[in-house]
């Protein structure tokens, strides 16, 4: 017999305010705590230096984590000019030091650069694997191996400000775009190095900035709690957004109650107006319930890809 997991089936999505100095991962298994979650994930890692939106997703809202993956980025970075770092940030070792002397139009035209389609080599202090294992485990054993460029987008690059050798930026990019690869390379092409000393994550998707919560945050609620003789998750739950918001901008298909339990087993139903491989949100009944996402055939059929495990009532055949 499998064991029943362990917490409680609790289904949404936390925007978390990580701090710096932690791993995303210690950041998620104190989430994952605090609700008392039988199942957790996070949606792109945040380096320990780095700050701000990092959505976790509890119970089956995991199911739709890759989506949020492939989101848009939105991050505020400071970078420190003058200084090449062997990791592109402050977390590294200064390499090589040199005159900031650039002009205003010489910085303009460089951040030109950056602006929509470009191929950018990822850091050696990336997670990409090679060969099976995470490029900066061989960074950190000072082996360098062949990484090939990839297509990045930076729909937004805005200049914030200049502070002595101290620039920031706000940058809304891709998926897989290097923050830290983008100042390094910014600072070899002014001709004085850079690294990041400053990195926040503001964005993610369209999440609000304003939901996010921080762990400080999360545990005075469960200490409220249990002063108040309450169960943590009548403080916490509420803080939740619903685990279809990882694919808001995805159409809506609401099936008939009739058609529910066909499409729960994983069979194709029909749905008219839809074009072949259109991925949608799929929705059930006259509650509009969110069960998961599906995808036309080329039978003219909404085939369901990914559904929800619903542990509270059955649905009817009826």
């Amino acid at each position: 017999m499998a064991r029943r997991p362990k917490g409680r089936f609790i289904d949404g999505i936390v925007l978390l305010d990580k701090s710096t100095g932690m791993s995303s991962n210690f950041a998620l298994q104190r989430v994952k705590r605090f609700f008392n979650a039988n199942k957790a994930g996070h949606t792109g890692a945040l380096d320990p230096l780095a700050t701000g939106m990092l959505p976790v997703c509890l119970g089956e809202a995991t199911k739709f984590s890759q989506h949020l993956l492939d989101a848009d980025k939105r991050y505020l970075v400071t970078a420190k000019l003058g200084e090449r770092t062997d990791t592109s940030d402050s977390d590294g070792e200064v390499v090589q030091t040199r005159l900031v002397a650039f002009t205003e139009a010489q910085l303009l035209s460089a951040l030109e650069h950056f602006r929509g389609d470009t191929q950018q080599v990822p850091s050696m202090y990336s997670a990409l694997k090679y060969q099976g294992q995470p490029l900066y485990k061989y960074a950190r054993e000072g082996i360098e191996v062949p990484r090939e460029s990839r297509p990045i987008r930076v729909f937004e690059l805005n200049f914030i400000g200049l502070e002595g050798n101290e620039l920031t930026l706000d940058i809304h990019c891709s998926k897989g775009t290097y923050i830290r690869t983008i100042i390094d390379d910014l600072g070899e092409m002014l001709g004085c190095g850079a690294h990041v000393i400053m990195l926040r994550r503001t964005q993610v998707a369209q999440y609000p900035y304003a939901k996010m919560v921080t762990l400080d945050q999360l545990e005075a609620l469960v200490t409220q709690a249990h002063e108040q003789q309450i169960d943590p998750s009548v403080l916490l739950d509420p803080l939740l957004l619903p685990m279809d918001t990882a694919v808001a901008d995805f159409p809506e298909v609401n099936v008939p109650e009739a058609s529910a339990a066909y499409l729960m087993q994983g069979q194709a139903v029909h749905v008219v107006g839809l074009k072949a491989d259109t991925l949608v949100r799929i929705t059930l009944g006259d509650a509009h319930r969110f069960v998961g996402i599906g995808a036309m055939n080329d039978d003219g059929l909404l085939a369901p890809k990914r559904l929800i495990v619903i542990h509270d009532e059955p649905i009817s055949t009826d």
